[in-house]
């Protein structure tokens, strides 16, 4: 089966269960795994707010998001061997993994399950490391939120009606939040990631409360044991995934691999520094799609 360069989703049965995906451009294959709150719509948006031209995007919902039912892989195990199956399906030997934020662990143990398969993985704000105990309140209240479509519509039109007043819960300084807002790419493109997640928003609780408990219990990825070609990128100040126990230590324990600290960075700091971002994944996936 050929994949399908579209950025609908497609749902594909594997030898592990159903998962949906959306593809797109030509090239080398890179799957792009989105974070909490979010699914194939969201890991196009990576794709595109990361990825350079010249590589074909698969962008997947992993389990729990969208149209790919949890049982298809609760753990980062079992989403790692989804992605390596999806791959079977459509008869493709071996992909980048690009992934944000709670797509971290699925990526981390693609590359470390199937690094034959694996020919780079860039880790952009990406989880690495078990987090807080905690579960964050704001998931209470979206799990609440949900109940009642017309406040979810309310606070979607709200969010875009003033996209600064949006913005200031992921990005606290306030010449860094204008200025990415104001961004005639960035911008839009931060909008689209909040918005996103009104959308359908009671078909991606389900995969968050997962992530949570998977990233909130004890994770080994065996990091000395991964081979392939690594970019960690990361903000210095991100709250939600603190830059030294996961960024650092990962860099640390993966031999050869890159560090791109964001100096002052937030856990969005994809889009508010969106060229430095972007120029270096490109690079790094340059240098390396010979591998492919």
């Amino acid at each position: 089966m050929r994949p399908v360069h579209t950025t609908k989703p497609v749902v594909v049965k594997t030898s592990r269960g159903l998962v949906e995906y959306a593809a797109t451009g030509e090239g080398p294959a890179v799957l792009a795994l989105h974070g909490a709150m979010g699914g194939f719509d969201q890991s196009l948006l990576l794709a595109r707010a990361a990825g350079p031209p010249g590589f074909r995007y698969l962008a997947v919902s992993r389990p729990g998001y969208l149209g790919t039912a949890l049982s298809s892989g609760r753990t980062p195990e079992e989403q790692a061997d989804l992605c390596a199956a999806l791959l079977d399906e459509l008869g493709i030997r071996s992909a980048a993994a690009i992934a944000v934020s709670g797509g971290g662990p699925c990526a981390l143990q693609f590359a470390s399950r199937h690094s034959r398969r694996c020919w780079a993985l860039v880790m952009v704000s990406a989880c690495s490391a078990t987090l807080d105990g905690r579960v964050p309140f704001m998931f209470q209240v979206l799990k609440f939120v949900a109940r009642w479509p017309a406040v979810i519509g309310f606070l979607s039109k709200r969010a875009e009606s003033d996209p600064e007043r949006a913005a200031r819960r992921s990005i606290r300084d306030a010449a860094v939040r204008l200025r990415t807002v104001n961004d005639p790419e960035a911008g839009p493109m931060l909008a689209e990631l909040r918005t996103s997640s009104f959308d359908r928003m009671r078909l991606r609780l389900e995969g968050t409360g997962n992530d949570i408990r998977q990233t909130r219990s004890d994770m080994n990825f065996h990091l000395n044991e991964i081979t392939v070609p690594v970019l960690v990128i990361h903000g210095t100040d991100d709250l939600l995934v603190p830059y030294a126990s996961n960024a650092v230590a990962l860099a640390e324990q993966v031999r050869g691999a890159e560090l791109l600290a964001i100096e002052g960075g937030e856990h969005v700091c994809l889009f508010t520094h969106l060229a430095e971002i972007r120029g270096r994944v490109s690079r790094f996936l340059g240098a390396h799609a010979n591998r492919a």
